[in-house]
């Protein structure tokens, strides 16, 4: 999880939408309508974040394809300091 989370947020263009989509599904689970409207990002932009994301099981989905609500994976809570240093060095 460690290199994953180097690699999503610090590694690659976008690290800041996906750090702040975590930030975001962190205060409470929502779909991805709803994280483009919070964050004021094109909802296409987001669909790729959420993938990336959910790819390397940072998030994970829970209900039907339109309402599907996005949460924080057991493994990331496990890792959440990681996740905060690599957000310092940002």
């Amino acid at each position: 999880m460690e290199k994953a989370l180097w690699y999503l947020l610090v590694g690659t263009r976008g690290g800041e939408n996906r750090a702040r989509i975590i930030r975001t599904i962190d205060e409470r689970p929502r779909n991805a309508n709803q994280i483009a409207e919070c964050l004021e990002v094109d909802y296409n932009t987001v669909r790729h974040h959420l993938d990336m994301l959910q790819d390397h099981d940072v998030i994970e989905a829970g209900g039907d394809d339109y309402g599907k609500l996005y949460f924080l994976t057991d493994r990331f809570e496990h890792h959440r300091e990681e996740f905060e240093r690599v957000l310092e060095a940002m």
